[in-house]
């Protein structure tokens, strides 16, 4: 005897060995042995086990699911039963085991009650069970046609309505994801790859633009409220002129300096700050998207500023116009001690504007020794000197410290321009040095005055925000309060208010306790760290379009550890798989496999190591990354004009 049964939700056939009430020892015509349950079995025949279910399977394929749905009625029935009542007759072994495959290949149509049982679906649930079966074959069908076209790398015009989903927040249970991800799978290839061949993707720096832009810019990056205060009319004119020192592309400029001789041989030297805080009032429209912003982005050959430019033209220092102004006076000695410090707000008139590139042929480590011919080079000899006596009052004077390197990027119609700067210069220094004294002295008239502001502070090793005055290790100073670029930075801004009110002796804008002061340090700490990452990202895309644009086949790169090495130019660190263990310092020889500007990867394949001596790198460990290098806060990078001079990309 042989029985046709269930196992495992698929139908089987097999000879019985032997037989109990409740079980049976079967043997399959491939010579398995098993054993299965007595309910198990719905059928029981004599017709050999060879081709009995090719039979049953092809009868069953004849078999109309509609006309069984309106045979069977609306009672629950078993399937030998049924099959007697479908074909008039008593069926043969294979008609009945047709049947019972037939009504089991189709739960939409008949509801299982049991082994060999089932119950017809009702009518409107069937008719809607059936709509949604069309529904999902239709959308199949759709999916297989897009899965085609993106496999050609043509972009469905479904899938582009859907582009910012794609790119930036993927829904993994979307149509548009779940045909991207087939596509992708089937070609293994990444989803943005994918989308870039198939020209969703334009442009790759666009690309990366957008991810930022769409976190922290969503609704654009136009300001809604652009008007000022009026800026009071009646401070005092000072007596001297300033001048500016600045990158030749910064627009916001919010600093300058004055220099004028006292009848008893001191030198009373200006520090003046752009003065925002006069137009721009707390809580006011503009206010509140400042806060928003709460810092100019920079990336190479763009910025978003922070304020409006009808808020920055009438406060930045520009050349040949009368400005107002927060000013710290020094008065320096022939030794370059200041003996008095007084702060102003006032109004000054702006000389000149100095760019780097125009100055510094002029006034550079070669020039100190003797006039160069500028017409300011006595002025900055006697700032430089002065920085010089700062830095060493500071314990930070190191002229056997190794020589670091900034870069520009410099970005016009796609093609960037790569310019290396020694951090340190004469002109660097001058105005880092007098940044800092600037800072730290208005940091230091905040706190004797017990007026709450926004610091800047280190300590063992950690760089964190506060709003109590408390030591900056690394730059050997008190108290660092960030008050210098006011026209760029929210920080700036808000503590420039606070000093403005200790020197014109009005209340504070941020009392003790400040909710809204402790609120907007938080909020500018994670937002200037997540612009900061956004500048390196932008300034390591632009490395490795460089890369590309000049046809670098070569590069050569120290090792900075294990695998890890910072290419000499354009200045950019990576990971080199299959390099040899070599000693930190080394000199390595690359070559350039791979440049891929829409995952942000460089592949290289290590080629030798360079005869020349080796590099010595102070290396901490703790501060080396790959994607986000660490920026030291040194007086170069902490004040010299900003991030404009856009911190070098390997930290």
């Amino acid at each position: 005897m042989n029985v046709f049964f269930e196992e495992d939700g698929s139908f089987k056939v097999a000879s019985v060995m032997s037989e109990t009430d409740s079980a049976l020892q079967v043997e399959s015509a491939s010579g398995k042995r098993s054993k299965i349950k007595a309910n198990t079995v719905l059928l029981r025949f004599e017709a050999p086990l060879s081709g009995f279910m090719d039979t049953a399977n092809s009868e069953a394929a004849t078999l109309d699911l509609d006309f069984l749905w309106e045979c069977c009625g609306e009672d629950e029935f078993g399937t030998v039963e049924f099959a007697t009542e479908y074909y008039g007759r008593k069926p043969t072994p294979t008609e009945t085991a047709a049947i019972a495959i037939k009504l089991h290949s189709a739960p939409v149509y008949f509801n299982r009650k049991g082994k060999g049982r089932y119950k017809a679906a009702p009518a409107e649930i069937l008719k809607a069970a059936l709509a949604g079966l069309e529904k999902k074959r239709l959308l199949a069908e759709r999916m297989a046609a897009y899965v085609a076209q993106l496999k050609a790398h043509e972009m469905p015009e479904e899938l582009m309505q859907k582009l910012d989903m794609l790119l930036y927040a993927p829904d993994k249970n979307t149509f548009e994801y779940k045909t991207l991800d087939a596509a992708a799978n089937e070609l293994k290839v990444n989803h943005i790859k994918l989308l870039h061949a198939c020209g969703a993707i334009p442009s790759v720096h666009d690309y990366h633009l957008g991810a930022f832009l769409r976190e922290y810019f969503a609704k654009g990056t136009q300001f809604a409220n652009e008007e000022i205060a009026e800026i009071p009319d009646n401070l005092p004119l000072a007596e001297a002129e300033a001048f500016s020192i600045d990158d030749s592309t910064t627009t916001e400029i919010d600093d300058a300096f004055s220099m004028q001789a006292l009848a008893d041989g001191l030198m009373r030297v200006g520090i003046h700050i752009a003065a925002p805080a006069l137009g721009i009032l707390p809580d006011s429209p503009l206010d509140v998207e400042a806060m928003k912003r709460l810092s100019t982005v920079y990336m190479p050959g763009n910025k978003i500023t922070m304020l409006p430019e009808a808020a920055i033209r009438p406060f930045s220092l520009d050349a040949g116009e009368i400005k107002p102004v927060l000013s710290l006076y020094l008065d320096v000695a022939a030794d370059y001690t200041i003996t008095h410090r007084e702060s102003k707000v006032e109004r000054i008139k702006i000389a000149d504007n100095l760019r780097h590139d125009n100055l510094e042929p002029y006034f550079n480590e070669e020039t100190l020794s003797a006039d160069s011919g500028h017409p300011y080079w006595a002025n900055c000899l006697f700032l430089f000197n002065l920085a010089e006596s700062l830095e060493k009052a500071r314990g930070k004077y190191d002229p056997t410290k190794p020589p670091q390197m900034d870069y520009n990027f410099y970005v016009e119609n796609g093609i960037v321009s790569i310019i290396g700067r020694r951090r340190g210069s004469p002109m660097d220094k001058l105005v880092a040095e007098l940044m800092i004294e600037a800072n730290q002295q208005w940091g230091a008239l905040l706190a004797a005055h017990e007026v709450p502001g926004l610091y800047r502070a280190q300590m063992g090793g950690k760089v964190y925000m506060t709003t109590k005055a408390e030591p900056h290790q690394g730059l050997g100073v008190a108290q660092y309060a960030w008050s210098t670029s006011p026209l760029r930075r929210a920080v700036d801004l808000i503590n420039q208010r606070q000093i403005m009110s200790v020197v014109q002796g009005t209340a504070p804008t941020y009392p003790p306790k400040s909710d809204a002061l402790t609120t907007h340090m938080r909020n500018f700490e994670l937002t200037y760290k997540n612009y900061s990452d956004f500048q390196t990202r932008m300034e390591r895309y632009w490395c490795l379009q460089y890369l590309i644009q000049e046809h670098i086949e070569e590069v050569h790169a120290t090792v900075w550890r294990e695998n890890i090495v910072k290419i000499d130019f354009p200045p950019y660190m990576t990971k080199v798989y299959g390099l040899p263990e070599l000693k930190a310092g080394m000199r390595v020889s690359l070559k350039v496999q791979e440049v891929d500007t829409l995952m942000m990867e460089l592949r290289t394949k290590f080629i030798c190591v360079l005869e020349e001596a080796p590099t010595i790198l102070a290396i901490d460990e703790d501060d080396v990354f790959i994607e986000a290098p660490p920026v030291v806060e040194t007086p170069a990078v902490e004040e010299a004009q900003a991030p404009e001079l856009n911190q070098e990309v390997v930290g």
